[in-house]
């Protein structure tokens, strides 16, 4: 069942670094933030959690919890945090079923041969577990900003 916009979403479990399981009744209370990225160590994907990264504190500050999601096995995933010094957890995606279930897997072309990708895509969820935002096939210039923004927001109206 793919999540739709102010709509609960449906429950799921999915493994992250540091050891956590995350489901959406696990964050009840909490705005969280879960952005679909393509690959670790790749130049957009760096660029993106650094961002992230950068505004940990001001989302932190706003009541939310900033989760990565790709495709990538938990090994990797340690290892892109650790170089990146993210203080927020990736959750391993490795058999698609969030990518799936929120719709952001797409044919890509890459040097010519069509690839199944990630769309990198942004979901804002509301302490209710309500989905209020979504942000797909997105550019990395900006839209980190435009999420905390979107975060504050929800805050003023919780």
């Amino acid at each position: 069942m793919t999540p739709a916009l102010n709509k609960p979403l449906p429950e799921f479990e999915a493994l992250a670094t540091s050891g956590i399981k995350f489901t959406p009744a696990a964050y009840a209370g909490q705005i969280v933030v879960l952005y679909f990225y393509p690959k670790d160590n790749t130049p957009g994907c760096t660029t993106e959690a650094l961002q992230f990264r950068d505004q940990h504190k001001e989302f932190v500050k706003s009541g939310a919890v900033v989760f990565g999601v790709s495709r990538d096995n938990m090994a990797s995933h340690d290892k892109f945090r650790q170089t990146l010094e993210l203080p927020f957890d990736l959750i391993a995606d490795t058999e698609e079923k969030l990518c799936h279930m929120f719709g952001v897997v797409k044919n890509k072309i890459m040097y010519g041969k069509k690839v199944k990708g990630i769309e990198r895509s942004t979901f804002l969820i509301d302490q209710s577990g309500v989905l209020r935002a979504e942000w797909r096939g997105i550019k990395v210039a900006g839209h980190v900003d435009e999420v905390l923004k979107a975060v504050k927001a929800l805050k003023t109206t919780a």
